[in-house]
């Protein structure tokens, strides 16, 4: 006979059971739909910090910022100051800019960006050689003169590898550097202690441009390799001949390569020649002020300008998503080639500059 109270015959315990064995299932699907949620979110969130991180910091006014930090130290503005404040506000920059220092990331979205670290990189080549030649030629009378001791503690500290993460952090010892400048440039500044040098001398700056149009040498032919090309190998010793005492005057045998950026490698590239206008821009414009008196005897201010406008114009806003690597005369523009074009026009215009530099 059937129980009254349950007509159907089910069992409570079995219904109860099975909703028991849903239970988890569920739970399950609506945790896994929350986790894919919050990672798309996350995901959405680190692109667009990255795409923010990834934006280039604005050019600043060299002469302006010198004079207003030589105006709130009440120090006078002396010889040598835009160029040491101009290199000190580049450090920072590539330290305090959006998103700070992204090369040596080790979380995302800093890990997963390539082109501001390139970027970041082509800077500090540039704070690199200035900090040199500030060590070796600007701040000594000769060669056999005494090095300051500031700057001696400031080259090394901005030589540190870029790619340290910690112990210590490669921030740690560029901040370390941007200090030892910012001692330098104090006692250069201080009447009461003139224990700190500047000489712009023809001699100093032409040894400094000569490092520059080797850097920039460099770059337009990296640049030009985006689309690959065939070139002499310009790295042999003395070419040897076609034969074994061949006559003289013959043609002797030349060594051919192909040349050609791994295509992953194209926007670094790109993006470290940009870093490298960016901060020998300032840096130029900087000169211009301090070396005044010497470009102005060598009727050479105009080159330093015309180098300057180069490089800006280099500068100017990527408007393409990526960095299109067309071929010379293809449909799609090639940016690398248009990049190595203002380059190897300033580094002309450096060469020009030098040569009015040794002339008496």
């Amino acid at each position: 006979m059937p129980d009254v109270k349950n007509p159907a015959g089910h069992q409570p315990g079995r219904a109860q059971h099975t909703a028991r064995v849903a239970h988890p299932i569920v739970s399950g699907y609506w945790l896994s739909r929350i986790f894919g949620g919050v990672l798309g979110l996350y995901v959405l969130v680190a692109v667009i910090v990255g795409w923010f991180w990834s934006q280039e910091p604005e050019r600043f006014a060299v002469q302006k910022l010198a004079q207003s930090s030589a105006e709130a130290t009440q120090r006078p503005l002396v010889t040598g100051y835009t160029t040491v404040h101009t290199l000190k506000q580049v450090a920072a920059t590539l330290l305090d800019k959006s998103g700070g220092y992204l090369t040596n990331d080790m979380t995302p979205p800093g890990l997963w960006l390539d082109n501001m670290p390139s970027w970041e990189y082509g800077v500090l080549v540039q704070v690199r050689d200035m900090s040199r030649a500030l060590r070796k030629d600007f701040s000594r009378s000769q060669s056999q003169s005494t090095e300051d001791v500031d700057l001696a503690k400031a080259e090394p500290r901005f030589n540190f590898d870029n790619k340290s993460w910690a112990l210590p952090a490669s921030e740690a010892e560029y901040r370390a550097g941007i200090r030892y400048l910012e001692r330098y440039l104090a006692r250069l500044s201080d009447p009461s202690r003139p224990t700190a040098q500047f000489y712009s001398r023809a001699d100093n700056l032409n040894n400094w441009l000569g490092d520059t149009a080797t850097r920039l040498g460099s770059l337009s032919q990296r640049l030009s390799a985006s689309v690959g090309r065939v070139r002499l190998n310009t790295e042999l010793g003395a070419a040897p001949t076609a034969a074994a005492g061949s006559a003289t005057g013959e043609v002797p045998m030349l060594s051919e390569q192909t040349d050609k950026t791994p295509w992953l490698q194209i926007d670094n590239v790109f993006y470290e020649a940009r870093g490298q206008a960016w901060a020998l821009s300032h840096l130029l414009r900087a000169i211009e002020v301090d070396f005044a008196d010497v470009l102005t005897k060598k009727n050479a201010t105009i080159s330093v300008r015309q180098i300057v406008r180069e490089l800006e114009a280099s500068l100017d806003p990527l408007w393409s998503p990526m960095v299109l690597n067309g071929s010379g005369y293809g449909v799609l523009a090639n940016h690398s080639l248009v990049m190595a074009n203002y380059l190897s026009r300033a580094n002309a215009a450096i060469i020009d500059l030098r040569q009015l530099l040794s002339q008496g």
